[in-house]
């Protein structure tokens, strides 16, 4: 009986899906204020700020001998990120990097919510803009196990509507229109490498897993913490997505 629902449930997303599809879509004038800020992104202001804060609290030097690279390696490493720490035995984002090397230089670090922690965040993963997205999700044993958790949380069907991610990025349903946006594939549009980005509809900065919460809390699911085990799986699973597709970074991103 459970699979018959199910089943219903999914049918039943899809032609609501295919339905809002034939009903809405981007307005001309939306599509003309996107190709406009494409030109001048206004996040391109937040990452100027968080270059200040990176360089007073964290710097390169410091960053670059946390994760023990040299400074001109340091665009190769960021693209690599999520990535295992050896100091803690975890697979950390890059801001949770950035929140330890602010405490050993003597600096209370941002909390991974605040818009200060976005900026700074934006600024430290434009340094490897145009690299090739690296992460490595083979390259040890915590690698495997945040793959896999990532995984099981993308495709776990969760809350009161049995909704997962994939229930919007299948292959099945890319391409049809939810709340007036075509719902992506994640590798293809480079999820992984164009967050942090300015979100048109909230007119701000947001990350990657701030995104993912927005998705969770719109999906009536309870929302995962950033910097979570869980988040920060989801963000590898995600980021190899565009790996696979061969994307680059490209920060800041500009997201309707």
């Amino acid at each position: 009986m459970k699979k018959i629902i199910s089943l219903i449930a999914a049918s039943a997303l899809t032609v609501s899906l295919a339905t809002a599809a034939e009903q809405f879509s981007m307005s001309d004038a939306d599509r003309a204020l996107y190709q406009e800020m494409l030109e001048n992104n206004p996040a391109d202001i937040f990452v100027e700020e968080g270059s200040e804060y990176f360089d007073e609290l964290v710097t390169e030097e410091a960053l670059a001998k946390f994760l023990g690279v040299e400074v001109d390696d340091l665009p190769k490493t960021i693209a690599g990120f999520p990535r295992y720490i050896p100091q803690v035995d975890e697979v950390l984002g890059l801001d949770q990097v950035m929140q330890a090397v602010m405490y050993l230089n003597g600096h209370k670090p941002f909390k991974l919510k605040s818009a200060k922690m976005f900026a700074m965040l934006a600024y430290a993963k434009s340094l490897a803009n145009d690299e090739p997205i690296s992460i490595d999700v083979n390259a040890n044993k915590k690698m495997k196990e945040a793959y896999r958790l990532g995984t099981e949380v993308f495709m776990t069907k969760r809350g009161g509507r049995g909704l997962s991610c994939n229930s919007c990025h299948s292959k099945e349903v890319v391409g049809l229109i939810l709340r007036t946006q075509p719902l992506p594939d994640l590798g293809e549009v480079d999820a992984g490498g164009t967050w942090p980005a300015y979100r048109m509809t909230k007119s701000s900065l947001r990350t990657l897993q701030r995104r993912f919460q927005g998705c969770m809390k719109n999906a009536l699911l309870a929302v995962i913490p950033i910097g979570s085990k869980e988040m920060v799986a989801l963000e590898v699973y995600v980021t190899n997505l565009a790996k696979e597709k061969g994307k680059k970074i490209a920060i800041p991103g500009l997201k309707r």
